[in-house]
């Protein structure tokens, strides 16, 4: 089964990625679809999927570099880096997807500018005194 979940994800993935077109993606969501962000906000199908569509307007021409997927049992999860072609900021982003009856039932994604990489490594050094 892990196979196939990451075959789900890089299928309802490669169509928007390579289109730009957010109706590709809304078949692989299951239809009580919940992404979640983080704190305690949640979205549904429907909020997802505008969100997604009002942003790519935004992020026309944005460069997608996948560099992981991964998969356990009913869980993928995909590192990437991405761009605006204008040279905007560089983020890292690390998706996690649930899948559930063939189609994806939950989301959760991680999002943080590359410039700030270095400075948010310091949390775990050792407090100077």
């Amino acid at each position: 089964m892990t196979t196939e979940n990451k075959t789900i994800v890089q299928q309802a993935l490669a169509g928007l990625i390579e289109t730009g077109d957010v109706d590709a993606l809304a078949p692989f969501l299951s239809d009580d679809f919940v992404h979640h962000r983080p704190g305690s906000t949640t979205s549904t199908k429907a909020e997802w999927l505008a969100a997604v569509r009002a942003a790519l307007v935004q992020l026309a021409g944005m460069q997608i570099e996948i560099h992981q997927v991964l998969a356990d049992g009913d869980r993928v999860v995909m590192y990437s880096r991405r761009w605006l072609p204008d040279a905007g900021p560089e983020i890292a982003v690390v998706d996690i997807w649930r899948i559930d009856g063939g189609l994806i039932a939950e989301a959760w994604e991680i999002i943080e500018p590359v410039a700030q990489v270095a400075a948010n490594l310091v949390w775990w050094e050792p407090a100077q005194h």
